[in-house]
This record gives C-alpha cells, sequence and structure tokens, in this order.
C-alpha cells in the first residue's frame, strides 16, 4: 500500500515584506509527517486564493506563478513515484531534499545505522526486546569509536566498505574492548544486519561481508556437577540477603528460568498443570513463546517458603528477586563460603538444569528443549556435549548388559556341550 501524499502550497501572510507581498511555502506531507520549504515565489495576499492554492486572475504574472507551482506540485509527484517504484524510503524530508537538489545520492554508514535503530525501536515489544535494541546501540557507539579512532572519519561512505574494514573492525573491537570470539562475531552480525538492510533499500549493491565468515565457537557452557549442586542445598546462610539468593539461583537450577523472565513472574504465572500439579507457565521475554514448566519438589519448597513474604506480596512476586547484577556478585561469595571453584552466575544454573537436574537423569533432549523454550534443538543439543557424567553412566550401563549378554552365551553355549 502506497503511502499517503499531500501537497499544499501555503501563503506565510504574516511575512509579508515592504512591498506588501507574500512568501509562497511548500508543505509536503506524507502518513502525517510533513516538511517545509520555500517555494522561492512571492505574491499580494489579494490576488493569492486559499481554497485552490494558486493565483487569481488571468494576467501573465498569474499564469506564469501557477504554472510554476504546477510543475512543482509534478516533481514532488513524480519523486514520490520514483521512490515508491524503487521501493525505497519515502518521506517528506526526502521529497524535500530532492525538490532541492540536497538528497543524498551516496548513503553512509552511521546514517543508514542510525535509520536501521530507529525501525528497530518503532517494533519495539512486537518484534524486538529493549535488550536487543539496546545492544544495536552499543553496536552504534563500537562503530563510531572505530571511525573516529582508528580511521579519523566521522562516517564513512557505504560504497568505501570492504573486507579490510571488517577485518580491522574485528581487530579493533578485540583490543580496543577485550572482547572474545563470540562477542565479537555479535557485534559484527549487527554491522551486517545494516548492510543487508541498505541492500534492500538499494542503498548499495556490492555485499562487503560476502564470503566473510562470522561464525560463532561453540561455547564451553559451565554447569554445576550434582554434589556441588548439593553443597550449595544443604549450606544454610544466616545472612538473610545470601539465603534469599541462594534460594533464586536453586529455583532457577530446578526450573530452568531465565533471569529476565524470573524476575517478571508473579503469582499469575503459578498454576495446575494437566497432572494437577503446580507448573510454571509464562511468555519467554527473548522469544515470546509460551513456556510450560512441571515444578519439581525442591522449586515448589522455594516457592511456598516465601508465599508469605512480605516484599514478594506487596510486589506481587513469587520470590525475592534482585537486580541481576546483585545476584551474580552475592552468588560470587556462596561459591567461595560453599568451596566452589566456578564463577556462579544466574545463567549457570540454567545449564545446571539443563545438564545436572535433567539430561544426566535421562530426561529426553526434546523435553528439555520444551520447558528451555528453544527455538531449535540444535541450541540443547550444546549442552547435552558436556554431559561427561551422562555418557560415563550410559557407557557403564552399556557394558553390564554387553557382560550380561556374554555370561548368557557362554552358559547357552555350555548346555548344549552337554546335551551332544
Amino acid at each position: 500500500m502506497k503511502n499517503e501524499l499531500n501537497v499544499l502550497f501555503v501563503l506565510r501572510r504574516s511575512r509579508t515584506d515592504g512591498t506588501g507581498k507574500a512568501p509562497i511555502y511548500l508543505r509536503i506531507t506524507v502518513d502525517g509527517e510533513r516538511a517545509e520549504l520555500s517555494a522561492n515565489r512571492k505574491i499580494d495576499p489579494k490576488k493569492w486564493n486559499s481554497k485552490s492554492q494558486r493565483a487569481t486572475g488571468r494576467s501573465e504574472g498569474s499564469r506564469t506563478l501557477n504554472d510554476y507551482l504546477d510543475n512543482l506540485d509534478s516533481k514532488i509527484r513524480r519523486n514520490y513515484n520514483s521512490l515508491y517504484d524503487a521501493g525505497k524510503e519515502i518521506s517528506p524530508v526526502v521529497l524535500k531534499e530532492m525538490i532541492m537538489g540536497t538528497h543524498e545520492k551516496e548513503y553512509t554508514l552511521l546514517k543508514v545505522f542510525e535509520k536501521n535503530n530507529k525501525l528497530l525501536k518503532r517494533e519495539k515489544g512486537s518484534k524486538y526486546t529493549a535488550d536487543t535494541i539496546k545492544r544495536y546501540e552499543i553496536s552504534i557507539e563500537r562503530v563510531k569509536a572505530f571511525l573516529k579512532k582508528e580511521l579519523n572519519m566521522n562516517d564513512i561512505k557505504l560504497q568505501d566498505l570492504n573486507h579490510g574494514f571488517i577485518h580491522n573492525y574485528e581487530i579493533f573491537l578485540i583490543e580496543e574492548y577485550n572482547c572474545k570470539h563470540n562477542t565479537v562475531m555479535k557485534y559484527l552480525k549487527h554491522l551486517k544486519k545494516v548492510i543487508h538492510f541498505a541492500m534492500a533499500m538499494e542503498y548499495i549493491d556490492k555485499d562487503p561481508f560476502f564470503q566473510y565468515k562470522t561464525a560463532y565457537k561453540e561455547a564451553n557452557r559451565g554447569y554445576l556437577t550434582a554434589d556441588e549442586l548439593c553443597r550449595i542445598e544443604n549450606k544454610h546462610f544466616r545472612i538473610k540477603r545470601l539465603e534469599q539468593v541462594k534460594d533464586v539461583f536453586l529455583f532457577v537450577c530446578y526450573t530452568g528460568l531465565s533471569y529476565s523472565d524470573l524476575k517478571l513472574l508473579t503469582q499469575d504465572n503459578i498454576s495446575k498443570g494437566i497432572d494437577g500439579k503446580s507448573w510454571v507457565i509464562y511468555n519467554r521475554k527473548k522469544t515470546g513463546i509460551q513456556a510450560r514448566i512441571p515444578l519439581l519438589p525442591q522449586a515448589f519448597e522455594i516457592l511456598t517458603k516465601y508465599q508469605n513474604d512480605p516484599k514478594c506480596t506487596a510486589e506481587n512476586k513469587i520470590l525475592p528477586v534482585k537486580s541481576n547484577q546483585k545476584l551474580n556478585s552475592y552468588l560470587s561469595e556462596i561459591a567461595e563460603l560453599c568451596e566452589i571453584n566456578k564463577h556462579i552466575t544466574m545463567h549457570l544454573g540454567r545449564h545446571t538444569f539443563a545438564t545436572t537436574v535433567t539430561l544426566t537423569n535421562d530426561v529426553p533432549i526434546e523435553t528439555v528443549s520444551k520447558m528451555l523454550e528453544h527455538t531449535s534443538l540444535k541450541t540443547t543439543q550444546m549442552y547435552s556435549k558436556v554431559v561427561d557424567t551422562k555418557v560415563s553412566n550410559d557407557m557403564n550401563k552399556l557394558e553390564k548388559t554387553l557382560k550380561m549378554k556374554s555370561e548368557l552365551d557362554q552358559d547357552s553355549a555350555g548346555k548344549n556341550r552337554n546335551y551332544i
């Protein structure tokens, strides 16, 4: 559907000059947004028809002015149709720049990046989360810093981008911000998306990312072993904040919830499931997909503990969840007090649920994937690759099975020999 275009010629009577003539302004409106510019013509207000937006009378001066305004109107509409047919951005500002001859023929990286980020903000909540938008805002700041420090430039034309630019930007992220490989790839993928957006808008023909690898490396997803999890469970803290943080962390270990989802949960998210037991039912903040998780006894016990907690009741929260930064800081204390030589974070609790609590105990990977609400089973398979304990247990079972089978075969062979 076309954007709605309106072209008006407005007389600025308040700006009448010494000769008694007032300037004519052109007002361009597209879908409620408007831009104005001077038509570079003046007229006696008595000779102006506001309804027809043209000069009155049949004098040579009136005919010449009206022809000029008609041509200006036609030019705007031609430019509008040209942009529409090419599938390019249509806005009153662009149409104004085209009339003035200042419209950019060569687009720059930062301007397109900013335009991309504005579009993301318009789809906040429906397609993109606030966290995603924030990451793109950080990303554009990284590009600005790179342009300034490494190239001594405030911006760069899209057609000047190449493999060298991308490679140098990659090195800059590593050296300047000490980014690890996967973090660097995230920034490059943001840049890549902006470039592809520019290509879709026909601002650039050649893809500078063509044949440039931006693959993530498989991360070593840490988790707590059964012994480490047990140590935290059996540890009682006299300091209230540590005891609360322990409970919040253990709840994550036994549900697999992410921090961003956990902090939004209310009592309304706890309801009876198909088995008559308590389940956590909510829509994931990251994907919007509904997650349904049966509560294990350990998790249910923690919920019960805070059912009548004044702070939780007042805020309609299921648990006393602090900021992620504070939780992770206090978890470092807990790790030290429990003599666990690992960097424990809230997200490690989610990994622990996927590995130690579920996969290690023979919960099918499809079920784990469903509870974690992964959009792809491949994501869940990354957890299964690190569960050496399960591999060991499965092989021990196989070893016993093969041994029993071998013994049965030997007994059977012995009986046959006796029979002969």
